[in-house]
């Protein structure tokens, strides 16, 4: 195949290499922006998010920690946090058809064997996620799959991506990767039944920054928060119509457009203008998003699949509740931690209850708080991400690795 020779050609194995820290590379096209915190770029992503946060926090532990990213206009190699990013092609290189082999393959394959990691690592659905796993098994380093939304682990997942070539790379990934890691406890059985693979259960995690802190009633925001790229999926035009619903009520929306869904886009901004309760923000930078999550005093979800939505744990963190369209699976002693709905109406009764009585908000609120310390806090995730680096790269041929 197309894809054995170009990563045959485009690196061989390193031999005697003097043992060392055990290494992890992210292959991550798209993490810069939110990496970097670089304000001027606009595209901030869920599993880029992820990824830059698990990232730093393996750093932090010690591990030898690269990044393959795009060529957003940043040096080669560069440093950030402990963490060296290689740089592949920029976005738009190269010549329709041809690019896939250069600067696109050439590229990819160059940087992932700068980076010369023990394990690769690739989150979200993508045809790079078999580029990746194909590069690990010629060269006898392990690979990790994460997944990053309910629908990465659907019958038909391939129908996500546009041609059949890289649906193909896709279905390789789901058969050659080491491990596989999911969100959630209906993606590992829904990875188990597609794919006839298990799985490992890693939770999302989330810091606070500097300055945020879990608030109590009597210091909470007074207005809806919704967060997240515009896009059909993601549902925007419900919170719209919520506005409209609860004319009282403040609301605030927040993201940037999808590429290829820039009409879509510029409808809800039309919309939105001609609502005086609804305050519609645009892009912003993950660091200006940070604070409206301060302000809020419920955070709302609309979209029709998720995995476990980052804006979830940026709300809990803080003792946010969330009021939502679709259930994730959290669960505290058996029950939901928050409420799912499909009826608009319930939806829009219940947001409007937890912004008027302080004693609903307050048992919500130290319920989500608590589910977040359970199960989604730095430290858990860290430490079930090292146990799982160390397993996978326990077959390695001796000497690769401290």
């Amino acid at each position: 195949m197309f894809i054995e020779k170009a990563v045959r050609e485009g690196a061989a194995p390193v031999a005697g290499r003097p043992q060392r820290r055990l290494s992890v590379c992210f292959v991550a096209p798209h993490i810069w922006p939110v990496f970097s915190g670089d304000p001027h770029i606009k595209l901030v992503g869920g599993a880029e998010v992820q990824q830059a946060t698990i990232a730093r926090l393996l750093a932090a532990d010690g591990f030898r920690v690269s990044m393959v990213t795009l060529d957003y206009g940043q040096p080669d190699g560069v440093v950030i946090d402990g963490i060296t990013v290689y740089k592949a092609f920029a976005p738009d290189a190269g010549l329709p058809v041809l690019r896939f082999l250069h600067p696109r393959m050439s590229s990819m394959l160059r940087a992932m064997r700068a980076a010369d990691a023990d394990v690769y690592y690739y989150r979200s659905t993508s045809m790079w996620a078999g580029v990746m796993a194909e590069f690990a098994r010629r060269h006898g380093r392990r690979s990790i799959y994460a997944g990053a939304s309910d629908r990465d682990f659907a019958p038909g997942t391939g129908g996500q991506i546009r041609y059949a070539r890289d649906r193909w790379l896709f279905g390789h990934a789901m058969r050659t990767v080491d491990s596989v890691v999911v969100q959630n406890l209906q993606q590992q059985a829904a990875c188990r039944a597609t794919f006839g693979r298990e799985s490992t259960f890693i939770p999302s995690c989330y810091q606070l920054p500097e300055g945020s802190r879990p608030r109590r009633e009597s210091d909470a925001g007074d207005l809806v928060l919704w967060v997240g790229t515009i896009q059909p999926h993601k549902r925007p035009e419900l919170l719209l119509e919520l506005a409209r619903r609860l004319p009282q009520r403040r609301f605030v929306m927040i993201g940037g457009p999808m590429p290829g869904h820039g009409e879509f886009y510029d409808s809800i901004r039309r919309q939105a203008a001609g609502l005086p309760n609804l305050e519609f923000k645009g892009f912003l930078p993950l660091a200006e998003v940070e604070p409206w999550f301060d302000r809020a005093r419920v955070n709302a979800l609309t979209s029709r699949f998720e995995g476990m939505p980052n804006v979830f744990l940026q709300a809990w963190a803080r003792g946010v509740p969330t009021v939502a369209s679709i259930d994730v699976g959290a669960r505290l002693d058996g029950e939901p931690v928050y409420p799912a709905f499909d009826d608009l109406d319930a939806f829009a009764s219940h947001l409007d209850k937890l912004l008027q009585d302080k004693s609903d908000w307050a048992k919500a609120s130290n319920r989500c708080r608590e589910y977040f310390e359970r199960n989604h806090s730095p430290a858990e995730v860290r430490a079930r991400y090292s146990s799982l680096l160390h397993e996978v790269a326990a077959s390695l041929p001796r000497g690769l690795h401290a």
